[in-house]
């Protein structure tokens, strides 16, 4: 069964079987789409690694699968230049078959941060939007989330959960290629995340809008982005470039996104964490080896980037959709 039957048949004869016959075309012309110049080269390298069976498996404390029998030096050299393939690695850290795949984020500090302060995942159906390579909902999985469906248009991020997905074909983890835009309002997930989204989009009150329309009555959301210091008036929208990015739009304070977070329509808003990211937290690897967050501080003033505003600093806040 390939990736999008698997998906199709997840959601036929529950609350989601109403997007099915919108993503039908919509994941069809994506596949007739080369988007991305290196399609061809992923799907082959797909195809080099080994059919085998991972026979150990965590997701609880972390994305790990591999086998009783450790491989030899030979398969392991060949699994990790087909790994290699699939750089930069961004998000992780992934332990795959005995290589560890070191990745610019420690995505599991962040992952750390926010499950003390969510509704337990067990039985729930869960979307992440802008879910990047997926870490993060193999994580879900791993808190027994009944269903995850993670959606990210970007080709890289895709393909690199699809080398996780090879060894967990049986799981109710999904990657769907698309952006928030594209979906249907489905009020059908009880938790949705989405982290480090918020200050990408040109008009982020519509994108809260397009969170809360996925929610059930009383679904859950979870939303982690950049934040300044300030009261509720107080909003920063950066020139061309933000730590070196170009699309950055809007950083506001905690309270002015709780404040926009009520105006949308969401109840018991609460920040549960913030924390200033480190360069121990995101920074160059040799699975990543661009630049990373220490170039796009200031060299002097690492309270400032490189540009002169204030140092990217991460917030945690849950909802409920009435």
């Amino acid at each position: 069964m390939n990736w999008k039957s698997a998906l199709y048949a997840e959601l036929i004869g529950t609350e989601l079987e109403k997007w099915a016959a919108h993503l039908i075309p919509q994941l069809e012309q994506w596949e007739n789409i080369a988007n991305h110049g290196d399609r061809k080269k992923w799907q082959k390298q797909l195809q080099q690694l080994p059919a085998i069976e991972a026979d150990k498996v965590d997701l609880k404390s972390q994305v790990s699968i591999s086998q009783v029998d450790a491989f030899g030096h030979a398969q392991t050299a060949h699994i990790e230049s087909v790994l290699k393939q699939f750089m930069p690695w961004r998000k992780g850290p992934f332990h795959f078959f005995g290589i560890d795949i070191d990745t610019e984020w420690r995505s599991d500090w962040k992952w750390d941060r926010v499950l003390p302060h969510i509704a337990p995942l067990a039985k729930r159906k869960v979307l992440d939007v802008g879910c990047g390579s997926g870490y993060h909902l193999f994580r879900m999985l791993g808190e027994d989330a009944k269903l995850v469906i993670g959606i990210d248009p970007t080709e890289l991020f895709f393909y690199q959960f699809q080398v996780f997905k090879k060894y967990l074909p049986k799981t109710s983890v999904h990657y769907v290629p698309l952006g928030i835009e594209d979906m249907p309002t489905l009020n059908a997930f009880d938790t949705v995340f989405s982290m480090g989204v918020l200050y990408h989009r040109r008009d982020p009150i519509e994108f809260l809008y397009q969170l809360k329309n996925q929610l059930v009555s009383g679904g859950q959301l979870v939303l982690e982005t950049i934040v300044i210091d300030g009261n509720e008036t107080s909003v920063l929208m950066p020139g061309e470039r933000y730590a070196q990015m170009r699309n950055v739009w809007f950083l506001p304070s905690s309270e002015a996104l709780m404040q926009w977070l009520s105006r949308v329509g969401f109840v018991d808003i609460k920040k549960v964490d913030e924390n200033t990211t480190t360069v121990e937290e995101q920074r160059t690897t040799d699975w990543m080896t661009n630049h990373s967050l220490a170039d796009f501080l200031d060299p002097t003033n690492r309270t400032l980037t490189i540009e002169g505003y204030p140092a990217p600093k991460r917030a945690v806040f849950t909802a409920i959709k009435k």
